[in-house]
């Protein structure tokens, strides 16, 4: 099938042959994803007192915010799993862990202190 593909875009002009490599590319949602060292570093996203990311600026993209969802929910699943492993509760294991999270924050980045707004580290 491959070879198929590649066979009958050789015979398309070069031109064609690029448009269609670009926007292929474009149109790619690995693309454009962002991870999350990424978002941290251009200061989209960062650790809260609550063991949680959290969106900077909440106009962000929409893929900024599924990326929050996204490792919050792992986060949970593992604190969860923690909690119920040490018979403590979920909010004591998100407190520790949004307090680890913080203190390994490398500076520049945000974090949100317990009661506080948004500060560069």
């Amino acid at each position: 099938m491959m070879k198929s593909i590649s066979a009958k875009l050789g015979k398309l002009p070069r031109f064609l042959q690029q448009l269609i490599l670009i926007a292929s590319i474009a149109l790619s949602p690995l693309a454009w994803a962002i991870d999350l060292q990424s978002a941290k570093s251009q200061g989209l996203v960062g650790e809260t007192a609550n063991g949680y990311l959290e969106v900077v600026k909440p106009k962000s993209a929409p893929e900024i915010h599924r990326l929050v969802n996204d490792v919050n929910g792992k986060r949970r699943q593992k604190y969860q799993a923690i909690a119920t492993k040490n018979k403590i509760s979920l909010q004591a294991v998100e407190a520790r862990a949004g307090e680890r999270a913080i203190a390994k924050t490398k500076a520049g980045q945000f974090i949100k202190p317990a009661g506080s707004s948004w500060k560069k580290k």
